[in-house]
């Protein structure tokens, strides 16, 4: 299978729906997915994201979420399926699965022992290039915070772009002095890389840094609002830009806070989405939880104002 063109736009990491015995709930899902790629501006859909909770899903449950949301998409638009792995083989083994699934693109993570351990340059080239000899699809680098062990360096980034397969990175470096530096290593390297800016919390601020889109939970929430800044950014109409931050900033607030995205994070919008009439339900397995009762009255306080809260 050729690569197609490297992704752009707003790519919506999804949320996903259980049912009453934590299975995956696939007419929600569907539906779900259905409302996104009926969203004019959705370009691509992201399963298996911190988002989907990823963590939480075995190996034939990630390919079965992958299986289930490019069947509904129906080639309408790509769908990426993302790697979360300990090990080489492993990570090879769920690309796989994801590309039979019908997955056009791989957002590969670094593996998280990385985090505790650190890595060499030499061993995330060694994790991309084995994903691309097993699969022939779009790879798609996720770069981790700055603060952490797993982060990237600007020279690692360089070589990253070099490889064939890598056409798109995902920048979550949450440090802005570095964040510049990483997009600029990225473009001297391919010019024909895309760059998506996954800073949920501060979207704009890491949108007029010259991106070419965004692969955010937030897009799955509130697509619409997130499609029009992207493109009032995109248009250089920074009043308008500014105005649309101002409207997702209390939903914002109520979602991630100061913090960054996290399972307690994406419970919250899994519970403001369920207010909204979204979703059916707001459950997430454990052990993350559903939000108590002062969150829940600040979400449907945040929601009835920006006038989003089906009662």
């Amino acid at each position: 299978m050729p690569l197609i063109e490297p992704f752009r736009g707003i790519l919506p990491a999804m949320q996903l729906p259980y049912d009453a015995d934590y299975k995956i709930d696939e007419p929600e899902l569907r539906q779900f997915t259905k409302k996104l790629i009926d969203c004019s501006g959705i370009c691509g859909l992201v399963t298996n994201g911190h988002t989907g909770e990823v963590f939480a899903l075995s190996r034939s449950e990630r390919a079965e979420v992958t299986r289930i949301v490019a069947n509904e998409c129906s080639e309408r638009i790509p769908v990426i399926s993302g790697i979360c792995c300990e090990g080489i083989d492993e990570a090879c083994e769920h690309a796989e699965d994801a590309q039979r699934a019908g997955a056009k693109g791989l957002l590969l993570m670094p593996p998280h022992y990385w985090l505790r351990f650190g890595m060499q340059p030499e061993h995330v080239i060694a994790h991309f290039e084995a994903v691309g000899r097993a699969v022939d699809i779009n790879l798609i680098v996720h770069i981790y915070p700055a603060w952490t062990r797993a982060s990237y360096s600007e020279e690692l980034l360089i070589e990253l772009a070099k490889l064939s397969q890598v056409t798109t990175f995902k920048i979550g470096t949450r440090e802005m002095s570095k964040y510049d530096r990483d997009i600029r290593a990225i473009r001297s390297a391919d010019q024909s890389c895309t760059i998506l800016t996954c800073h949920d919390e501060y979207l704009l601020s890491s949108m007029v840094q010259g991106v070419d889109g965004a692969l955010v939970g937030f897009a799955s929430f509130i697509p619409e609002w997130i499609v029009a800044l992207y493109e009032a950014v995109q248009d250089g109409d920074l009043q308008t830009a500014q105005m649309i931050q101002d409207k997702i900033f209390p939903l914002k607030e109520i979602v991630y806070g100061s913090g960054e995205p996290s399972s307690e994070a994406h419970s919250r919008m899994k519970t403001a989405m369920m207010l909204a009439g979204i979703l059916h339900s707001n459950r997430v397995r454990p052990p993350a939880t559903s939000p108590r009762e002062e969150t829940l009255r600040r979400i449907r306080a945040a929601l009835k104002g920006a006038d989003l809260l089906v009662e």
